[in-house]
């Protein structure tokens, strides 16, 4: 059905695609009481035009949604090793949740921005043990392939990678 490259394309789209979703779609989170001029920031947000970050948050879940068929056709076809899933979905939960705490920390508010420290304090290490375990995983996965047995033959095993032998 798909060739290795299609695939790797799709997973790097998916996963890089749902931040700017999240971003996008949620909106600049200020303060309605004040003008923009008169919040607090702990970070100032991106110098995006109004109505921009919408066309974009738009656009990447399309790009998002697309990425998701392909693989979930792959996958079920056979095209795609199914265990890489165990890779995907905590980037994609990652960058999900990247996608909020950026507008989280760039929310316009008066005085302190609690959620601000809440996104750095627990948000921080739920996403970099996302990518951990993402990497740990991505890594075992490409070295150990079903059917492979220590020392034996290693009959039957198909798989060398995140798609099968000559996809």
């Amino acid at each position: 059905m798909t060739n290795r490259g299609t695939l790797l394309s799709a997973a790097a789209v998916l996963v890089t695609a749902v931040p700017v979703a999240a971003w996008g779609l949620l909106g600049q989170q200020n303060s309605g009481e004040l003008p923009a001029s008169q919040l607090d920031y702990a970070f100032q947000p991106l110098g995006v035009p109004d109505g921009l970050d919408t066309v974009l948050g738009v656009v990447a879940l399309v790009l998002a949604g697309a990425g998701a068929t392909l693989l979930v056709r792959a996958s079920r076809s056979g095209g795609m090793d199914k265990r890489w899933w165990g890779v995907l979905v905590p980037l994609v939960m990652a960058g999900l949740l990247v996608g909020v705490g950026w507008r989280v920390l760039t929310a316009g508010v008066i005085g302190a921005n609690i959620g601000a420290g809440l996104v750095i304090v627990f948000g921080g290490p739920v996403v970099a043990g996302l990518l951990l375990w993402a990497l740990g995983r991505g890594v075992w996965l490409a070295n150990h392939r079903p059917g492979h047995r220590p020392g034996g033959d290693n009959r039957g095993g198909q798989w060398t990678g995140f798609a099968p032998r000559g996809a």
